[in-house]
């Protein structure tokens, strides 16, 4: 089974009086906003500022309940429970509502579950532990939604709950005191998309606000808003949540927290950075991964205690803990990935990808889905199997809606929860070939009349000689990029190779120019680097693309720092022989 071929997709171009009106932006940057639907240049203007007018806290469903009834339980010494759950999102959501509960004076006890022996949301047994250590207040962050029968027993063990969620809630919501989710079909809040951080810090912020107005008997400083920030950024980009409205602001705000005055945890996890810029790609590609690995090994309190802790000493230790789990969850990840491989081969025919093994980690089974969804577009399932029970991930593909199938097998399923392109589950063993004969149908009915090739968005065409300095400077104002944003991604035809080298064992170094002269600014080569494209070298070096080498490009240009130098590059996402054959 093979990796199908991009499609190449160039976004129609914008009318020439939509370009006229912004004539401080390069026409090809104009061109991006255009594609990303901004219509007018005040709604164009308010996305690069990325300062949208301030959402209120108590326009969401359930907030006053919320706030009340924290406050009640802070002012009664009351121990409050933060669950959570244990990828970054989760982690960064109960660090930042522990650490504002802790702040106004209240009695904040973090619980988040071990992946291998509880898994996702809540459980039986945890809800029997916290009650037993005294708790009467439990507030969920990013989980709980689709909790109704763990709800109604923690109620029954004398725990009131309060959750806040992101994910997708069901028709019939659990019978909590308050649940706060901006996706509640009842709730006015303007903006859907926020990450399990998000809505945490939309219940921080209600509860500081207030606290200014009507301040409760304390010894504790409260936190401020921005020092929250951090966090938000960390869940909202982990988590691949849309980087567009208040999300955009959110991020922001908290890259610049994250950048002058980060935590320990953060210096100490961003070491290898050797004092440059956190982005949102060093977050998703540096730190997220680190984050992620304590609690995709089992218990994700390391990476709570890193969020959270006051001194570097102990920052740096855990810091050193955290990247030696991420070099375990690599190697655990390729080794699921090769069994994984083995098992499909022969599936090239069906709309949905199995693989399953008694001893696949749980803690890598959605990596893995998600490389198998990447490398042979089709929606993928890993499970781990298990005597009575066992669990899964999925990684859907954008023609296929994984909470929408998965609501149609619910009958067979334990638990189960995620978005459209990402979910989990847990199944009886005895189920689990009836559930995915179930699934196949389900795939088949959807998917079975379309042609199943992943398409890459590009931009704008743009001859080489066009690019100049000013694009690179103006894509730099469309940051951060991430999920719904990806950065500017442009399409130049017939660009000759001078020069390509292997660089590492799978990526390809590129000297670029335009044949038919210099560009705009004189210049004759444009450095690129192509990931994952080492296989090329051998054809670019040998002419096999013909002599002169030419090819066509897809292309992000980037501005590098290299000893507080700037270098500007192509990063090449795709390529072919020109002319086409």
């Amino acid at each position: 089974m093979t990796a199908p071929q991009l499609r190449w997709e160039v976004a129609r171009p914008a009318p020439q009086e939509y370009l006229a009106r912004f004539p401080h932006l390069p026409p090809s940057i104009a061109q991006c906003l255009y594609n990303r639907g901004f219509k007018s240049p005040p709604e164009a203007y308010a996305f690069l500022s990325g300062e949208p007018a301030e959402d209120d806290p108590f326009q969401l469903r359930g907030i006053h309940q919320a706030v009340a009834r924290i406050r009640q339980a802070i002012r009664q010494k009351e121990r409050i429970a933060v669950y959570g759950d244990f990828d970054a999102d989760g982690v960064a959501a109960t660090a930042l509502l522990a650490q504002t509960i802790s702040s106004l004076g209240g009695q904040a006890l973090p619980y988040i579950p071990h992946r291998v022996d509880e898994g996702y949301g809540l459980h039986r047994e945890a809800l029997e532990r916290l009650a037993q250590e005294g708790c009467r207040l439990l507030v969920t962050v990013d989980c709980g939604v689709r909790s109704l029968e763990e709800v109604e027993y923690a109620r029954q063990l004398g725990l009131e709950v309060i959750i806040t969620d992101h994910h997708s809630p069901p028709q019939e919501l659990p019978p909590a005191l308050a649940v706060v989710n901006p996706k509640r079909e009842d709730c006015p809040y303007p903006f859907k998309e926020l990450s399990g951080a998000g809505v945490a810090f939309k219940l921080a912020q209600a509860l500081l606000r207030v606290e200014r107005r009507v301040p409760l008997p304390r010894k504790s400083t409260p936190l401020e808003e921005e020092e929250l920030l951090d966090l938000v950024a960390l869940g909202t980009i982990t988590d691949l949540s849309p980087l567009l409205g208040e999300n955009r602001s959110l991020v922001k705000r908290g890259l610049s927290t994250l950048n002058h005055s980060p935590r320990p945890g953060i210096l100490a996890l961003s070491t290898s950075l050797k004092g440059g810029t956190i982005t949102s790609q060093t977050i998703g590609y540096v730190l997220g991964p680190r984050l992620n690995a304590a609690g995709r090994l089992g218990d994700a309190m390391a990476s709570y205690r890193l969020l959270t802790t006051s001194s570097l000493a102990e920052a740096q230790e855990l810091a050193l803990e955290l990247e030696e789990k991420n070099r375990q969850r690599k190697d655990l990840t390729l080794q699921v990935l090769e069994e994984a491989r083995k098992q499909i081969e022969g599936q090239e025919s069906e709309p949905i990808l199995f693989a399953q093994e008694e001893g696949f980690p749980c803690g890598v089974i959605g990596l893995v889905a998600s490389r198998l969804r990447e490398e042979f577009y089709r929606p993928a399932v890993v499970t781990e199997l298990g005597e009575e029970e066992s669990r899964a991930s999925a990684r859907s593909i954008p023609e296929f809606d994984l909470t929408k199938a998965l609501d149609e097998c619910r009958d067979l399923l334990l638990r189960y929860g995620g978005h459209s392109q990402a979910a989990g589950f847990t199944v009886k063993s005895t189920d689990l070939a009836i559930l995915e004969e179930r699934l196949r149908g389900i795939a088949a009915r959807q998917l079975s009349d379309l042609e199943l090739v992943p398409t890459l968005s590009i931009d704008a065409e743009l001859p080489l000689t066009d690019l100049e300095p000013a694009i690179f400077a103006a894509a730099q104002t469309l940051e951060p990029f991430g999920s719904s944003n990806p950065p500017p991604t442009f399409l130049s035809r017939k660009v000759e190779v001078r020069e390509a080298r292997l660089v590492g064992e799978a990526h390809l170094r590129l000297a670029l120019t335009d044949p038919t002269g210099s560009c705009k600014d004189g210049r004759v080569l444009w450095d690129g680097i192509a990931f994952g494209k080492g296989e090329e070298a051998n054809f670019l070096s040998t002419g096999s693309y013909k002599d002169p080498r030419y090819i066509d490009i897809v292309y992000v240009p980037e501005i590098q720092w290299w000893n507080n130098q700037e270098r500007l590059q192509l990063r090449v996402l795709d390529l072919r022989p020109w002319p086409a054959t």
